[in-house]
């Protein structure tokens, strides 16, 4: 299976261009990466990448059972937040950034579909750098597919994609570049959980 038969995922190659995505690449790989610590029942790992977490004030996100830290949107995060938002007229609220700092960084198998996200949480994921592959499976069939997301490309994950299916960027240890992976979001915020 491939993406193109997956109406679930919406791949746009080349929404940056070679040069911006250099830029960009550089800049968010300048910034400040907290360890990559986390806990889970009591034991402390190491997550296989770095990342931060930018968002709106007042906006509270947690995976596994851990709270990220929250950021203030920097200029370059926000001005790609704005051509985001103006492109897929919707509106996004934060953005996790992750750095897999070569080929031995990945994420395994997950989908998105944590409480704060909401029912039907859409993400536009931007790729810089080196190309890796997403796989998906179906969670249900156990069908499998992957995109490769070249830099500068943004892939939109409809929200029944969480729905239904897992992803995953595998590790690849031949790989010696690294790749910076923006993914936009709308959380709820936390007064509006309290009220619901």
């Amino acid at each position: 299976m491939t993406a193109l038969s997956c109406p679930e995922l919406r791949l746009i190659d080349g929404f940056y261009d070679a040069a911006e995505s250099a830029q960009i690449y550089q800049l968010l790989h300048g910034q400040d990466w907290p360890e990559n610590r986390y806990i889970v029942a009591g034991r402390q790992f190491i997550l296989p990448r770095l990342q931060t977490w930018h968002a709106d004030p007042g906006i509270r996100y947690s995976y596994s059972n851990n709270l990220l830290e929250t950021r203030s949107w920097t200029p370059l995060l926000l001005k790609i937040r704005v051509q985001i938002e103006a492109f897929l007229q919707v509106s996004f609220n934060s953005v996790l950034v992750n750095l897999y700092r070569n080929g031995e960084d990945y994420v395994g198998w997950h989908c998105d579909n944590e409480a704060e996200l909401g029912e039907q949480p859409l993400i536009a994921s931007l790729t810089f750098g080196a190309t890796r592959p997403l796989q998906f499976r179906h969670k249900q069939t156990g069908q499998r597919g992957q995109v490769l997301l070249p830099s500068g490309s943004l892939l939109v994950m409809q929200p029944n994609f969480q729905h239904h299916w897992l992803h995953s960027i595998p590790p690849e240890p031949n790989l010696m570049t690294g790749r910076i992976n923006l993914t936009f979001r709308n959380v709820v915020p936390v007064s509006e959980k309290i009220d619901a």
